[in-house]
């Protein structure tokens, strides 16, 4: 990446830690509530999903808010997140989770409109020791959607 991109990317980062969008403790009525953690960095996160599951379309994020504690890193990615599954399909959004993930671990940038400015995050991958930072959100909406899909409300992960 150039200079500048990256520059405009690391500012697209900081936007999203001083300005979290869809940051909240509380969601109501949420269908599952997951919390992760690292415990190598100590980052942790909630994360609130609510489901619509209306009419006779697929299910789809209706809202998805998280809180924590952690890195710059962490909170920005889980902002990021946030804004680009709302409204998805829980199927999209799992996919676009799993494109997030590939990304950070160097695999090629794939559905870069879509992850909107998660795509900002692609320059943390030459650091893994802050690629399970980026991950923290993204897993743990990966994890509520399963946990939604299981019929489960709340789930508790930590990584190591």
């Amino acid at each position: 990446m150039s200079s500048s991109l990256d520059d405009l990317y690391q500012e697209i980062i900081l936007d999203h830690y001083r300005k979290p969008r869809h940051r909240a403790a509380e969601l109501e009525p949420h269908d599952v509530h997951v919390h992760h953690a690292n415990p190598l960095c100590g980052d942790e996160l909630d994360l609130r999903l609510q489901v619509d599951s209306t009419g006779s379309s697929a299910p789809r994020v209706g809202a998805v808010v998280y809180d924590g504690d952690g890195c710059s890193i962490s909170m920005a990615s889980a902002s990021a997140m946030t804004e680009a599954v709302t409204g998805r399909e829980l199927a999209d959004a799992d996919d676009l989770g799993e494109a997030f993930r590939l990304m950070m671990h160097g695999e090629g940038l794939k559905r870069e409109d879509d992850l909107l400015d998660g795509v900002a995050f692609q320059g943390v991958a030459k650091f893994p020791v802050r690629v399970k930072c980026a991950l923290l959100g993204w897993m743990a909406l990966k994890d509520a959607i399963g946990t939604y899909r299981d019929g489960n409300q709340e789930h508790r992960v930590t990584h190591e």
